[in-house]
């Protein structure tokens, strides 16, 4: 049976397109950076982006969804990061309700050392799938979008 609507299998394969490029990328950094630190991509997400924050920390909450998590999932995450040293916990002076997070000396360490590689790997897995026809107009989107951003900040020491 024919898909009445083209649109939907347009938006269908952008997805597909979207998601295998995702796990190109996502496998590839995964290896590197448990490799070489013993961090997932997402522990590096979580890392990069409290090393990011104006205060140094965020609210539960906005780590999960930086890190496109639950809440349950979020709160093992940090734990586990909490274990390594890497960042701590503590209670919103305003709300006695609400935990931030806040990277360590120990996760910033890690971190600097860990971004060439993530940011190496990054650019090899990229020009990796652009060689491949399906994937090679998103590859080239992403690079347009990055070109439009301003430069990142460096982390703070």
């Amino acid at each position: 049976m024919a898909i009445a609507d083209d649109a939907v299998e347009v938006r269908a394969q952008g997805w597909r397109t979207l998601a295998a490029l995702h796990g190109r990328l996502e496998e590839a950094l995964e290896k590197a950076l448990q490799a070489e630190f013993g961090l997932s991509v997402v522990e590096y997400t979580v890392l990069d982006t409290l090393a990011r924050q104006d205060g140094w920390h965020m609210r539960m909450q906005q780590v999960s969804r930086a890190a496109a998590l639950s809440q349950s999932a979020t709160t093992r995450l940090v734990t586990r990061l909490e274990n390594r040293g890497l960042l701590s916990r503590f209670l919103c002076p305003d709300d006695r309700r609400g935990i931030y997070s806040q990277i360590t000396d120990q996760g910033r360490d890690l971190l600097e050392r860990a971004r060439p590689v993530h940011d190496a790997t990054l650019k090899e897995a990229l020009d990796t799938a652009a060689a491949v026809p399906e994937l090679a107009r998103l590859v080239e989107a992403l690079h347009e979008t990055a070109s439009q951003e301003k430069p990142r900040e460096a982390v703070r020491s």
